[in-house]
């Protein structure tokens, strides 16, 4: 077997244009099934972020029944044995406490109703960078008296930096809320929706504005692994009272995750296309090595080398080559994967002011998973390996007579 691995070793070297030629052709493959998937997963992974990040983040923690009667009188009281229990799950980054409801906003004659949001402004910017959204102005802080508004709720009530907003609205168990406050900073967000009614305060103002003192209505929540998302939601639940319930963000957004399965599905088919394109592409290399190589193998046929031997020498030059293909094509897919995370395509004009309307950043950057290298370098080298069964075809059925004609 050692001197068959050391005569495959050999052939392949006798012929560099050939043998570099097929590795090539391998190489491309790997970088081009490399560059496709972890597009598609960065892709998908960074809608998700902008998603997430918005407002509602990987998990929430509700009292049970908030998410289907979203009002004050389903709040909770915030505790620190709470999210002490939270924590109990290592993969949980980060905590934020929020009381949310609804209110009339006024200014002058103009009014509008708003999402009124009370924050813990350093543990919400961790989690949703909110302070990165601000356009104008400055960011809040524990105890501000102030709020922050979207860009077009203060369009829409003719509002600037440091004018006065007033709000009215119900409080906790039907109680009177009613506030004058000043605009500390305005804030730009992708959603839309988002956009047009999104005004924020700090908690304790917000718990003092609604008369729900030590109240929330939910507890949002960061993850270091996001892959682990369900095994989380299902791990807090367990630390959880039954009083609480946990909610995933394709449990809240449902529309983006059949999105995103949809477009994952039509991934496949491109993904289907690239492979045999793939396939062609090795395919006619090796069919050219055979075209080559004809007159050789009938020459060593009809001197008495065994058929046999000779396909199994193929087989290992076959292998040998594509495997040194693969794993040249992993090692140069690595830089321009790593490049392309870092420096994402960009969008322009019209079909990136179409990705903002949607709330979505207009770019497409890769995923540095090591997954994806792995996967796409053994899936090429497995339709490599299978191609490299036609060699072995050509040979059982060879005539050295005719393969001695030229």
């Amino acid at each position: 077997m050692t001197w068959l691995l050391k005569l495959a070793w050999k052939n392949m070297w006798r012929n560099r244009s050939r043998t570099l030629i097929t590795m090539a052709s391998v190489l491309f493959a790997v970088v081009l099934s490399v560059l496709a998937s972890s597009l598609k997963e960065g892709i998908f992974d960074n809608l998700v972020k902008n998603v997430v990040s918005f407002y509602t983040g990987y998990l929430q923690v509700h009292k049970a029944g908030y998410w289907d009667e979203q009002i004050l009188d389903n709040s909770f009281e915030a505790s620190s044995s709470t999210q002490e229990k939270i924590f109990r799950n290592n993969n949980v980054k980060g905590v934020a406490a929020r009381l949310e409801s609804f209110a009339l906003a006024s200014s002058n004659d103009i009014t509008k109703g708003c999402l009124v949001v009370g924050i813990d402004p350093e543990n919400e910017d961790r989690i949703t960078a909110l302070k990165q959204k601000l356009i104008g102005g400055d960011y809040l802080s524990a105890n501000d008296r102030s709020v922050l508004i979207a860009e077009g709720l203060s369009n829409r009530l003719q509002l600037h930096l440091h004018d006065t907003i007033v709000l009215i609205g119900q409080g906790y168990h039907g109680a009177t809320a009613a506030g004058k406050f000043s605009v500390k900073g305005i804030l730009k967000f992708g959603s839309p929706d988002l956009n047009d009614k999104a005004l924020f305060m700090s908690l304790a103002t917000a718990q003092d504005f609604y008369s729900a003192e030590g109240m929330v209505t939910s507890y949002v929540l960061s993850l270091y692994n996001t892959k682990a998302l369900q095994l989380t939601a299902t791990s807090i639940r367990s630390n959880l009272d039954k009083e609480f319930e946990v909610m995933t963000w394709e449990e809240m957004i449902p529309d983006i995750k059949q999105h995103i399965q949809t477009d994952s599905n039509n991934m496949k088919y491109v993904l289907g296309v690239l492979y045999m394109l793939i396939c062609f592409g090795v395919f006619s290399t090796l069919l050219m090595m055979m075209v080559e190589r004809k007159y050789e193998m009938g020459m060593l046929v009809a001197i008495g080398m065994r058929k046999e031997k000779m396909m199994l020498l193929l087989l290992i030059e076959s292998l040998l080559t594509v495997l040194a293909g693969c794993v040249l094509g992993l090692l140069s897919s690595i830089p321009v994967v790593y490049m392309l995370n870092k420096h994402p395509i960009r969008m322009g004009g019209e079909a990136a002011k179409a990705y903002e309307r949607f709330g979505f950043e207009a770019i497409f950057p890769t995923s540095t998973d090591a997954s994806i290298f792995i996967s796409q370098g053994f899936i090429v080298l497995i339709i490599g390996s299978v191609l490299s069964l036609y060699p072995l075809y050509k040979v059982m059925r060879l005539n050295p007579v005719t393969a001695m004609k030229r």
